[in-house]
């Protein structure tokens, strides 16, 4: 009879310091945002190399080359650009004269050099970008009528400097071939037909400075995002804390972290050995302290060594029932409860099953965390949830009563750990 006394009251405890579960792992922000667009303004020099008939020279002085573009960054390496280009040219002094525009528009591929070479290690406020890309151009000349349709090819580098978050200084120096020119660019049909030849035909080069002007509501461009590694090192240690922490939670506060618990309902204040484990050296299945606890407390003393009725154990039972040591917890907004808190509902199964006549208030509480209208709703949800789960266990409920407790004030409403405590049902056996 000893023997049965205990294992029931060592089950009750058992359910009682069951601890609810982690419910949400919180968002960490990787600080993975940079602005992606800018304005190019470009001015400088344009010098045509070809072709040129002989006796055509242009004129080092007076060349002229504007260019305006919009460029897209898909991520601090690769990125798009679309410009529009204008260049000017004259004959060198006691040459022919001629006097030519040439306009242009491409479409750009371009890589961030600067932060696939890390060149942010060698300094924070130098970059270099390579563009490439295709367009149309068209060529004006006062020694032929119309205009010379082609296509290009553009290749370029553009160096950079920082001058802040929103503005960078740029020297860029460009190649343009031209497919299927007509005309060379004095004006004057080249010697040997150029207009027959369809291949890479014409070439000039742009040098030019200029600003990129970033647009956007973050602080860094991608252009110059990768330099703030610091930044991405401290949030990394960030995730790993936070990890640390979750593989670090002790749900039964026993001192043995979840990772390591193989025992993870262990009654609180008993001790444990290296894995969670309650000591239990006479093998019986109870914690040896919960045993001398119980045998000094309850089973030995006189009243009931005396008296060997099963009303005077069955009031005990009832004791630790309606003392709030027997219950069952909820996740936060959860009415369902946690997988590990169910045995509660099993022993005031068994309770009433060994009790035909005997009926339970089924009390449903919530933490402070929400609306108050909507944490009375959740409590009695709670506890009719656990009704349920008893009437499907075969327990007629008319001897199932659902009160709402609402929101138990009784822990501190900031501390997470101890709101865990109150999410919870209690019974009350009458």
């Amino acid at each position: 009879m000893k023997k049965i006394a205990l294992s029931a009251l060592f089950l009750v405890i058992s359910a009682s310091s069951i601890n609810a579960q982690n419910t949400a792992n919180k968002e960490v922000k990787t600080g993975k945002e940079y602005n992606k667009w800018s304005l190019d303004l470009n001015g400088g020099f344009s010098k045509p190399t070809s072709p040129f008939v002989p006796g055509y020279y242009v004129s080092n002085s007076g060349l002229f080359h504007v260019d305006l573009g919009a460029r897209y960054m898909i991520n601090p390496k690769f990125g798009f650009k679309v410009d529009f280009g204008y260049d000017s040219f004259k004959n060198e002094t006691n040459t022919p004269d001629f006097d030519g525009q040439y306009v242009r528009a491409n479409i750009q591929g371009v890589v961030n050099l600067g932060r696939t070479l890390n060149l942010e290690d060698l300094s924070k406020n130098v970059n270099l970008q390579f563009h490439v890309g295709p367009g149309y151009a068209f060529m004006n000349n006062d020694n032929f009528n119309g205009t010379d349709n082609m296509t290009n090819l553009l290749v370029g580098l553009t160096g950079q400097i920082k001058l802040s978050d929103r503005v960078a200084l740029n020297g860029d120096f460009t190649l343009i071939n031209n497919i299927s020119q007509h005309y060379s660019f004095d004006g004057t049909q080249y010697s040997g037909s150029i207009s027959e030849d369809r291949g890479f035909n014409g070439s000039l080069y742009n040098a030019s400075i200029g600003l990129s002007i970033y647009l956007g509501k973050y602080a860094k461009h991608a252009d110059w995002y990768i330099q703030d590694k610091l930044d991405d090192k401290l949030e990394a240690l960030k995730v790993r804390v936070g990890d640390l922490e979750t593989m670090m939670n002790d749900s039964d506060k026993d001192g043995v972290p979840d990772y390591l618990d193989v025992e993870n309902n262990s009654v609180a204040g008993v001790a444990v050995d290296t894995k969670g484990r309650m000591v239990d050296m006479n093998y019986n299945r109870i914690a040896d302290e919960l045993e001398q606890f119980i045998s000094n407390n309850y089973v030995n003393k006189s009243e009931f060594t005396n008296n060997e009725s099963g009303n005077d154990k069955l009031n005990i039972i009832k004791e630790f029932i309606n003392n709030g040591y027997v219950c069952t917890y909820f996740d936060l907004n959860k009415s369902i409860p946690t997988n590990v808190s169910t045995e509660g509902i099993d022993f005031v199964l068994t309770y009433l099953r060994t009790n035909p006549s005997g009926t339970v208030d089924i009390i449903g509480s919530a933490d402070e965390t929400g609306e108050t209208e909507a944490n009375n709703i959740l409590a009695t949800s709670r506890a009719n949830n656990v009704k349920n789960i008893l009437v499907k266990a075969g327990v007629n409920p008319t001897r199932l009563n659902v009160v709402s407790k609402g929101e138990d004030k009784s822990v501190e409403k900031e501390s997470d750990g101890a709101r865990k405590l109150v999410r919870k049902v209690t019974f009350k056996v009458k």
